[in-house]
């Protein structure tokens, strides 16, 4: 199914030496948690940085992440409990030494931001003076939280100030990286939209930190550019990918019909708030002993079996037996979107339902984040750590992005001083034009995550997953042998290349999915519902090159 996808190397032809070039030690691709990370620890080890962001730089799932970030700081707390937290949520697919890492190194990661002004909610009582709170899987209330519910832009807020007090970061807005430089088989830098211009970015090391892929789907809490970018380019430049039918589906986003889908971040329902259905039966009791503490996965199932049983569209969030002055203070963004929508949460019921929130499956990237490929990085979601397995444990996201965007900043900027790259300033590329009708992006793109919605979302099958690569076949026929150029129009470049993007991936995250005949963790297949250790505990990694996937053992 991957035959027009692998026919493209670069999305655009070009010629080096007719570009504008800039020349960066190390190229950060993301202005999440994990690439503003990976900027100052390269920055601080002596590189001089180029950090490209997409949009402005708090448009990212950093910006918008509610709940928290998790760390073992207290101490009746501890390592091992939070490393067996991830590892069961994580159903078997975990890399351990990822996990140790991450968990060991995390709290000193926490502590940098708390040197760095960020303020997370006190509790004079508790370690540190911090407030922590329970979220579902953990079995330790660790989780960390600013302004309530804003912890991500209390975060990203605080890194930022970091990048911008630091001379040898520079910072490019609204920038649109196309693809990755290669030559003999290594990254040397990216193909760059800068001021409705391409240019050329020479670079040492580049870390690709460019985020998730929640666009793929109808319903998502991803803002919009989370359009899976760096897994489409890392895959077009030789990169290996793992785990692409991983995606994860949060359990509850605002469910109002005609408007966009809103985040509510888990921590409500650690905090003591019930999932009902429309007949006001709490639910979740009878799908898991933790009830509405279970596994995102479990509980994004449960709710879609609940709303398939009782005929209807959505469930219900409720706080009604929550203080509302504590409740109003411990989330005042929820609070004020109840608000807007007329929603009185001493009375009324919150309606909610899952969306796509985070790409498990990225860039197979190791202990410092180095791909498979040469002077490339990933981190984030753009990467593939090993720490999530085959279900992201809440609050564990931000942690992974601290550590893993810390660790390949520092060995990114020590490659810069050990290695001598030529740049080959006479790289030139061909596109030959499309004899192939143009079909309408923007139906495709909205008919595409309709179909990725229905056929490959929270529940699978054998037969919906092959009808599904039948149509992106299709589609991507049409739509992969085109080139679009940007001095015609930049958005109808950019969407253009954004759907070749979702395309791509699509095609992995379905392929994927179709291969992995059992459930485990977010993969879930109606037609093959039991886990199967013997035979699929282990990775799928894909790579252009590569005719077929490539089954890897798991690392314990």
């Amino acid at each position: 199914m991957l035959e027009h996808i692998k026919q493209r190397r670069y999305l655009i032809p070009f010629k080096a030496a007719r570009l504008p070039q800039q020349f960066a030690d190390v190229l950060v691709i993301g202005g999440g948690v994990a690439g503003l990370r990976a900027a100052i620890a390269a920055a601080d080890d002596g590189a001089d940085v180029l950090l490209l962001a997409k949009d402005t730089i708090n448009q990212s799932n950093t910006w918008y992440a509610q709940g928290g970030i998790a760390a073992v700081l207290q101490p009746a707390d501890s390592y091992e409990s939070h490393v067996a937290d991830t590892e069961k949520g994580g159903a078997g697919l975990c890399d351990h030494e990822a996990v140790e890492v991450v968990i060991k190194e995390g709290p000193q990661r926490v502590l940098e931001l708390l040197e760095w002004g960020a303020n997370f909610d006190k509790d004079p009582a508790k370690a540190l003076g911090l407030a922590f709170t329970l979220e579902g899987g953990h079995s330790f209330a660790r989780i960390l939280h600013a302004y309530g519910d804003a912890t991500g832009k209390e975060l990203a807020q605080t890194l930022i100030r970091a990048v911008r007090g630091r001379e040898s970061i520079r910072v490019s807005e609204n920038t649109f990286v196309i693809d990755l430089i290669t030559d003999e088989n290594r990254c040397v830098g990216a193909l760059a939209l800068i001021n409705d211009q391409v240019h050329l970015i020479w670079a040492r090391q580049t870390i690709l930190a460019s985020g998730g892929a929640g666009q793929l789907y109808r319903e998502s809490t991803n803002p919009k550019i989370a359009t899976a970018d760096g897994h489409a380019m890392a895959y077009r430049a030789g990169a290996t990918l793992q785990d692409m039918e991983m995606v994860q589906f949060h359990p509850t986003t605002l469910y109002i019909a005609g408007s966009s889908r809103a985040l509510i971040t888990e921590a409500v329902r650690g905090e003591g708030a019930y999932l009902l259905d429309r007949n006001g039966k709490r639910f979740m009791p009878d799908y898991h002993p933790m009830a509405e503490l279970a596994p995102r996965d479990v509980v994004s199932r449960s709710i879609v079996e609940q709303i398939r049983k009782t005929h209807f569209t959505h469930v219900y969030l409720d706080v009604r037996h929550l203080e509302p002055t504590h409740f109003r203070e411990r989330f005042p963004q929820l609070a004020m979107l109840t608000d807007e929508f007329g929603i009185d949460i001493t009375h009324d019921l919150i309606p909610v339902q899952p969306a796509a929130h985070y790409m498990i499956g990225g860039v197979d990237a190791d202990l410092n984040g180095q791909s498979s490929f040469a002077g490339l990085y990933a981190v984030g979601e753009a990467g593939c750590s090993g720490l999530h397995g085959a279900n992201r444990l809440g609050s564990n996201s931000l942690l992974e992005g601290l550590a893993f965007g810390a660790r390949a900043g520092v060995h990114a900027a020590r490659a810069v001083k050990q290695e001598t790259i030529k740049f080959p300033q006479n790289l030139e590329h061909k596109v030959n034009p499309s004899v192939r009708t143009e079909l309408d992006l923007s139906d495709i793109k909205s008919s595409l995550r309709s179909l990725m919605w229905r056929n490959v979302g929270i529940e699978r099958t054998g037969d919906r997953l092959a009808e599904t690569v039948e149509i992106v076949d299709f589609w991507s026929r049409y739509v992969m042998d085109k080139s679009f150029d940007p001095s015609q129009s930049r958005e109808a470049a950019i969407a253009g290349w954004e759907l070749q993007n979702m395309l791509t991936v699509c095609s992995l995250i379905t392929a994927a999915a179709r291969m992995r005949s059992e459930s485990r963790g977010a993969h879930y297949r109606l037609d093959h519902p039991d886990r199967d250790d013997a035979h699929w505990r282990l990775h799928l990694l894909w790579r252009r090159s590569a005719a077929d996937p490539i089954r890897e053992p798991i690392r314990d």
